[in-house]
């Protein structure tokens, strides 16, 4: 795993080594073992093309030669690499065969030798998780990529003299960039936690969608999509399916053991990480290592499934517990996630990386199962949603009057039919944070009157890309194309690289991807039961308990939290004076946000951690304009 950083132009400008030496200077938790710079041989004003390039590595795989950036065998291609390619020694054989000849045996020479083999197609036969750049100094040509389903980040900015990519925004910041906040990001921050690709929280700096691919020459940038999950369905036996998934899976934790040092796997006690766990356990024997977190607060923590799937597996296991002054570190996790960021769970997915990253650094972990097999509450609220949104609205008003307190996720999913009439609406209020009705309330007029367009459209616009008969399905793919790669993805990418961790994700190769989605959705949910397909592969490799537990996901106490070791830090951190100035909020209707909170009569606790990661994001990269 790696940083990488980059510019080029076509205008005469020179690049300046010290230029790229200060962008990659801040990727050093992405790459602690070894760093390399290029910068073109004819950088001068009169040659038509400028490059320096830029790499920070984290050595995992060829630790003695894979030493970037990286050239061909005339120095006439030069690569940037961020990721792994698991299908990589499969690939140099054939490559071998065609006459190319190889200098070290990383997989990023792999990718060198595709790209002359294949030219901008080699992307296609790439198995794993990757984000890279490539200057063809032939073609005048910089080539950008990124994997799939956006496992490694890669952004980039571009104005009239150069085009500047780095793996994350605080590296371009150091080319001198104003840093001007797009106050539409803000109003989708606050919708659905995340700001969607392609844009980012400044103005000018932009994501690379997953999936996609970017050119940068003398005519200018172009951008296209590669990839795009397909939802055709075979014919095949659910026995049939069965047996093929777990090869399929098998082989894909097998690819993910490939390395040149120690592996471990995240162990949540949920289903994926345990199916994780228990197919490693049966590749490599006893002796797994497995690493856990969770809470003082029994309600959130999934300690005692994981010790579980530990003790059947006889795993080298370690635990960790996260504490309300956790968020002493806010300020460490914000300039790490580079944009405001509203998924709480990120702070225990940073102290398990860090607590793991002290034995291995690889680990495994199961994300991506939820979004391939039908995981989450809010697929079988998809499917009931068509049935139930014909109840009388005064019905759901009483139902939600007697479960109020009682069942949260009842109560948003009732209020999401008692709202929204329109299906995707109503998804956005399951998955979004502020919805429109908070935030009338919340906004003040001039933030208001500086927005332009409806965030809803963002869900609507996936959802209509999709035909799939199934409103389940539909959801999941949508979730693949926005809540995967824009949250959990970079959720999992900043807390390992925060602390110098690889994390694979089997889930998450595009065969098992693929195979799922070519399913009938009767077999990854009967009866409305969830993961069915996966609970019945998993029936000969987990205990009952876990296969009959209900789903708890990474909940974190932030409500409870909020209201007693963190009280005062929220009060006192989003009524100070310099947050209200921002023209963004109304006072009146914060302080009545954390009042209600506190009181027990509502739960905030989502919105005012969101609420408080915006404001510490403006004190760092804002206010202050330094680096941790």
């Amino acid at each position: 795993m790696c940083g990488i950083a980059g510019n080029c132009n076509f205008a005469g400008k020179r690049v300046e080594r010290s230029n790229i030496e200060r962008m990659i200077k801040t990727l050093v938790h992405r790459g602690p073992d070894d760093a390399g710079i290029y910068i073109s041989a004819d950088n001068n004003p009169d040659s038509p093309a400028q490059v320096g390039l830029g790499h920070r590595r984290l050595s995992i795989i060829d630790l003695k030669t894979g030493h970037q950036p990286m050239s061909n065998e005339d120095d006439s291609i030069w690569i940037v690499f961020n990721g792994e390619i698991y299908n990589f020694l499969e690939l140099r054989e054939r490559l071998l065969s065609k006459g190319h000849r190889f200098k070290t045996k990383s997989d990023t020479e792999v990718i060198l030798h595709l790209y002359e083999d294949q030219d901008l197609e080699c992307v296609r036969l790439l198995r794993g998780m990757f984000a890279f750049a490539i200057w063809d100094n032939k073609k005048k040509r910089l080539f950008l990529a990124r994997d799939r389903v956006g496992k490694k980040p890669l952004v980039y900015y571009q104005d009239s003299k150069n085009l500047i990519f780095a793996s994350e925004i605080k590296a371009i910041l150091e080319n001198g960039i104003k840093r001007e906040v797009n106050l539409g990001s803000i109003d989708y921050f606050l919708s659905y936690g995340y700001v969607p690709s392609p844009q980012s929280i400044l103005k000018g700096i932009k994501k690379l969608p997953p999936g996609h691919i970017l050119t940068y020459d003398s005519q200018g940038l172009a951008i296209q999509r590669y990839w795009r999950i397909s939802y055709q369905k075979q014919k095949i036996t659910f026995a049939e399916s069965k047996q093929r998934l777990k090869e399929i899976l098998t082989e894909s934790v097998r690819l993910r053991l490939i390395s040149d040092v120690p592996l471990g796997v995240f162990l949540s006690g949920g289903i994926d990480s345990s199916i994780v766990v228990a197919l490693m356990s049966k590749l490599c024997g006893s002796g797994v290592k497995t690493f856990s977190i969770g809470f003082e607060e029994e309600d959130y923590s999934e300690l005692k499934f994981a010790r579980k799937v530990a003790e059947r597996y006889n795993t080298e296991h370690r635990e960790f517990v996260v504490k309300p002054d956790a968020f002493e570190i806010l300020n460490k996790l914000v300039w790490h996630y580079n944009e405001p960021f509203g998924d709480s769970s990120c702070v225990p997915s940073y102290y398990l990386a860090k607590m793991t990253r002290e034995f291995v650094p690889v680990a495994l972990n199961g994300d991506g199962g939820d979004e391939s097999f039908v995981g989450y509450e809010r697929y079988r609220g998809m499917q009931i949603a068509r049935y139930l949104k014909y109840l009388p609205k005064p019905l759901i008003k009483v139902m939600l009057s007697l479960l109020k307190t009682k069942s949260r996720h009842i109560d948003v999913f009732l209020k999401g039919l008692l709202n929204y009439t329109d299906e995707w609406r109503r998804y956005g209020s399951w998955v979004g944070c502020f919805q429109e009705e908070d935030k009338q309330g919340l906004y003040s007029d001039c933030f208001k009157a500086s927005l332009g367009g409806d965030v809803a459209a963002y869900l609507l616009n996936l959802a209509e890309q999709s035909h799939l008969p199934s409103p389940a399905e539909r959801a999941m793919e949508v979730d693949i194309n926005s809540y995967l790669p824009e949250d959990l993805l970079v959720k999992m990418d900043i807390a390992t690289m925060a602390n110098s961790l690889e994390a694979r994700s089997p889930f998450l190769d595009h065969n098992v991807m693929e195979f799922a989605a070519s399913l009938p959705i009767g077999f990854k949910m009967r009866s409305f039961k969830l993961k069915y397909l996966l609970k019945e592969l998993a029936q000969d490799l987990l205990p009952k308990e876990i296969l009959q537990r209900r789903k708890m996901g990474f909940a974190v106490p932030v409500d409870k939290w909020f209201r007693t070791n963190l009280k005062q830090f929220a009060y006192d951190t989003l009524l100070d004076k310099k947050s209200i100035e921002r023209g963004y909020f109304r006072k009146e209707r914060i302080k009545a946000l954390l009042d209600e909170h506190c009181s027990g009569r509502f739960n905030h606790g989502a919105r005012i951690w969101s609420l408080l990661n915006l404001e510490v994001w403006h004190k760092i990269f804002i206010d202050t304009a330094t680096s941790h």
